[in-house]
């Protein structure tokens, strides 16, 4: 990939643009976005596991990625080509203060959706506009004009979702979808150090019971394994880096020490962080 880090770090630039054609250096292994990205697939096909959940990505694919995602490539076309506008997470703030938190949740539930062929015009446009201003390194206003693209990126976005999927979808319908969805929105945000139904629940004002009946009711799980899946998740992208010990990622998850860390990951996954680590690391 020949940006690389551009998608998954957005390194030390203010903002990236530009063509991806080889995924290959990054497939197969979970990645944790510090910003967020948005991309446009031209051709080709490829199929990534994003938040849990598995996608095929096809031509007129948008994917919008928000900070935080946990991403890993599973494979594509040979003929896979996509347009890229990768942004940090400060720009993304700034940028989308005026959008309403049920949106992003919206997003964050479903990053990727086809385009018909004739609505892809305002992301063809936005994407070679943002990387002809990431191309230009003398223009003194480089980083307000991407983010002033990014805005207008997300209206188009805003609009899409509108056009497209029925309001009751996007906002919730029943006052489970809506808790539901809210649950989930938590999880993501809470995971790392809260691993129990009982916070949650308590962050809802529901009852462990009743939260535990939502979540089976729309998903067929206990609320527990969904908090675990993500949990576990985490763990595995700090395990792949290599950047930090197991006592580290113990201390950065708030587990009380590394035997504990150890028994709660083979519990689920049926091997220790040590030889998941040397399977899977980078």
């Amino acid at each position: 990939m020949k940006k690389r880090e551009s998608i998954l770090a957005v390194l030390q630039e203010d903002f990236v643009a530009g063509v991806d054609e080889d995924l290959s250096p990054i497939m197969h292994h979970l990645w944790k976005l510090e910003g967020g990205a948005i991309y446009f697939c031209r051709s080709g096909w490829a199929h990534a596991t994003i938040d849990l959940k598995d996608y095929e990505i096809v031509k007129n694919t948008q994917v919008v990625l928000l900070p935080g995602t946990i991403i890993r490539i599973n494979g594509t076309s040979s003929d896979f080509s996509a347009s890229f506008f990768g942004f940090p997470k400060e720009m993304f703030r700034e940028a989308c203060l005026r959008f309403e938190p049920i949106f992003f949740r919206f997003i964050k539930e479903k990053p990727c959706y086809v385009l018909p062929k004739e609505n892809t015009g305002a992301i063809k446009g936005l994407i070679h506009a943002t990387t002809a201003i990431y191309n230009d390194r003398k223009n003194r206003f480089r980083s307000q004009i991407a983010k002033n693209h990014l805005q207008s990126f997300m209206l188009d976005i805003y609009d899409k979702c509108y056009r497209y999927f029925d309001r009751q979808e996007i906002e919730g319908g029943s006052r489970q979808d809506e808790i539901f969805k809210n649950f989930i929105a938590l999880v993501h945000e809470n995971c790392i150090s809260q691993r129990e139904v009982g916070f949650y629940a308590n962050k809802l004002c529901i009852s462990t019971k009743y939260l535990t009946g939502i979540c089976r009711s729309v998903t067929g799980e206990p609320a527990k394994k969904i908090i675990d899946d993500f949990a576990i998740l985490e763990i595995k992208v700090l395990l792949q880096s290599g950047e930090m010990t197991i006592q580290g990622i113990a201390d950065k998850l708030g587990f009380p020490d590394q035997s504990y860390l150890g028994r709660y990951f083979k519990r689920h996954e049926g091997i220790s962080p040590k030889e998941y680590q040397s399977k899977y690391s980078i």
